[in-house]
Parts: structure tokens; C-alpha cells; sequence
């Protein structure tokens, strides 16, 4: 077995028993569902992101998804319901899921997963940056749900261009072409122009789209309409 396919077994098996300590009611291991979509949301975590950006993420994750507007999507949909989980990322080959493949249906399984993405703790602090390594390893934690599934999206944040690993247009393109849309959150607190790189070689998909937020003070805002238009399944495209 090669290191990032050991790397990728432990994460997951390591995010199974961080479910169960965060009280996540209805994780997805041993089941087959029908879901509306799979939603991959991938957190940067890489030095530039400071620890009081890391808290302001976390706390808008988890206010996002107590938002009315997000709840009234993600029961929008023919099953009125949606599997997601959550990863840290920075480097190639470094990245750690946090939390497991969760169904989001009912009022106290959205509840619990909003306040375990507010109290996650952080577990990677440098590694550089590797939008790339972010999709490969959504790409394979797709693979592994058992849910049954129109639509499968990886939603990358991030703060800054690839400097670690493969540049990330041909993983995108792979992923792409196995039936997943990327969208992105890039924070331009660093780069102002970061926005432009994430059109360029990250999002990619039907429909695919991305929000960006001016800092992290802006980042609940903005993941709370990217979400949205993401479980709603509309793509929204920044003007040129």
C-alpha cells in the first residue's frame, strides 16, 4: 500500500472515532442512502492561515449551517437530505479528515454537525499549499460514501496558489471527468487577485462556481451563500 493511500486509510478510520466523540448522530459507515448530494467541504490550514483565521473559519462553518436559508436547501432537494464531511489540508500529501461522512436531514443532525465543525480542532500548521493535494483527497473520500448520489462536490478554501506538489489543473481536470464539481472559497487577505487563480486552475465542473471573501472576518458570510447555491445545486460564476 503506498504512504498516501496509508495516509488516506488512517484519516478515515481516525474521522470514524472523531464522530463518535463529537455525538455526530448519523454517520454513514455500514449504510446505503439516498442523499440529494455528497458535499466535501476542504479546509486550507496551511501557515498563512493564522490561529485566530483558523477560529473565525470554524465559527463560520458552523453558523452557516445553523442558517435558516442553508437548512431550508438542504431539505429542498427530492430526498430532503444531503451527506457531508470535512478535511484539513496544506501540502501534497497532508491532509487529515476531521470529521466522517454524516447525513444532514433532520434538525438535530444538522445541529450536531454545525457544532462539530465550530469545535474541530486544528491538527495541521504548515506543510505549504497544495490546492492538487485538497482535490485528490476529496476525490478519494467520494469514492469511499456509501450514499447513492446525483451530485458529488468538493468545496476548496483557501488563501493562496499552489507552492507544494503538482499544479492543480490536470488533478481538477480528473476529477472532473469522473463526475465531480469543484467550487471554491478563496480568501484574499494575501493575494487580491487569488480569486483569478481559483477560476483558473481550481473550480471546475457543471455549474461549478466560487464565492471569495475579502479576509476571514468575511469568510461566514461568504461559505454561508456559497452553501447555499451549492446544496441548491445553482452555480453562480464571479463577473470577468
Amino acid at each position: 500500500m503506498s504512504s498516501r493511500r496509508l495516509l488516506q486509510r488512517r484519516t478515515i478510520l481516525g474521522a470514524g472515532l472523531a464522530g463518535l466523540a463529537l455525538g455526530l448522530p448519523t454517520t454513514l459507515y455500514g449504510q446505503r442512502r439516498a442523499v440529494d448530494m455528497a458535499l466535501v467541504l476542504a479546509a486550507d490550514c496551511s501557515g498563512s492561515v493564522h490561529g485566530e483565521h483558523y477560529t473565525l473559519q470554524q465559527r463560520g462553518y458552523g453558523d452557516a449551517f445553523r442558517d435558516p436559508k442553508v437548512i431550508k436547501a438542504i431539505r429542498s432537494g427530492i430526498h430532503g437530505a444531503i451527506a457531508a464531511c470535512y478535511f484539513q489540508w496544506s501540502g501534497y500529501r497532508l491532509q487529515t479528515q476531521q470529521i466522517p461522512w454524516t447525513i444532514l436531514q433532520t434538525d438535530a443532525e444538522i445541529a450536531a454537525f454545525a457544532l462539530a465543525l465550530e469545535r474541530t480542532e486544528r491538527v495541521i500548521f504548515s506543510g505549504g499549499t497544495s490546492p492538487a493535494g485538497a482535490i485528490e483527497f476529496g476525490q478519494a473520500l467520494l469514492a469511499r460514501t456509501e450514499v447513492e448520489v446525483a451530485r458529488r462536490v468538493i468545496d476548496v478554501s483557501g488563501d493562496g496558489r499552489s507552492n507544494n506538489g503538482p499544479v492543480p489543473d490536470a488533478v481538477r481536470d480528473r476529477a472532473v471527468a469522473a463526475g465531480i464539481v469543484i467550487n471554491g472559497l478563496p480568501i484574499l487577505h494575501l493575494e487580491p487577485d487569488i480569486d483569478d487563480y481559483y477560476r483558473d486552475h481550481v473550480i471546475g465542473g457543471p455549474g461549478a462556481f466560487m464565492i471569495p471573501a475579502r479576509d476571514f472576518e468575511d469568510f461566514a458570510a461568504a461559505i454561508r451563500r456559497k452553501l447555499v447555491l451549492e446544496i441548491a445545486g445553482v452555480g453562480a460564476v464571479l463577473p470577468s
